[in-house]
């Protein structure tokens, strides 16, 4: 159960983004996403007390809630996967969009050398969500091809995005399209390949034992 900090912060944290991209990623974000929802601006402070990384970390935790708030099951059921791998990425890019210009500065945040941990904990939390929200249940060594080649799909993506001023982002769409269509060719490559028994055994074990330790 999250403390009601932990709560707090994830309730404030998409109006924290929509403030700092006027306010920058600050205090004056912060009291005014408190104003915005009503919320006690001294209260609202102790729910960020790490500064400029951790509020772009929650910013990005809100909209990992909000897409798995809207992908319910049904939602998703009578897509595809890879129709909905990319309604999950265009959805975040949706939410993000009030927010734009804080997302262009946070990323350059999260680039510091001191919060680049921080940074490959939030891609591979939101890449796994969005896999999870898809329905995958790999445990072996899929589990992590998928994680890190989304990762990749959607940062890349992202930063297209940040650049796209064509009318429904209509350049954002071909380029995620284009990825997509790539890794579509590369998970039929991987399942003819992993199809060998050769290949499959000793890539299966070593991944699994990195995902699920000896005790």
């Amino acid at each position: 159960m999250p403390t009601p900090l932990e709560s707090l912060r994830l309730k404030l944290a998409l109006p924290v983004g929509e403030n700092a991209a006027f306010d920058g990623w600050n205090a004056k974000a912060v009291d005014s996403a408190a104003a915005q929802i009503d919320v006690d601006p001294a209260q609202a402070r102790l729910a960020f007390p790490n500064g400029q990384a951790e509020m772009v970390d929650a910013y990005i935790q809100g909209v990992d809630a909000a897409m798995e708030a809207h992908f319910t099951p049904k939602k998703v059921a009578a897509m595809r996967i890879s129709e909905r791998i990319r309604a999950l990425v265009w959805y975040r890019l949706e939410v993000m969009a009030p927010a734009r210009e804080a997302v262009r500065s946070g990323l350059s945040i999260l680039a510091m050398p001191q919060n680049l941990p921080l940074a490959l904990k939030a891609g591979w939390r939101s890449a796994d969500l969005m896999w999870r929200i898809a329905g995958d249940a790999a445990t072996d060594y899929n589990h992590y091809t998928k994680r890190l080649i989304l990762s990749g799909v959607y940062g890349s993506t992202l930063l297209v995005w940040l650049d796209d001023h064509s009318e429904g982002w209509t350049e954002t769409g071909a380029f995620l399209d284009r990825r997509l269509a790539d890794v579509m060719r590369f998970e039929k490559w991987k399942a003819s390949w992993t199809g060998n028994d050769l290949h499959r055994p000793s890539l299966t074990r070593f991944l699994g034992r990195l995902r699920y330790p000896a005790q």
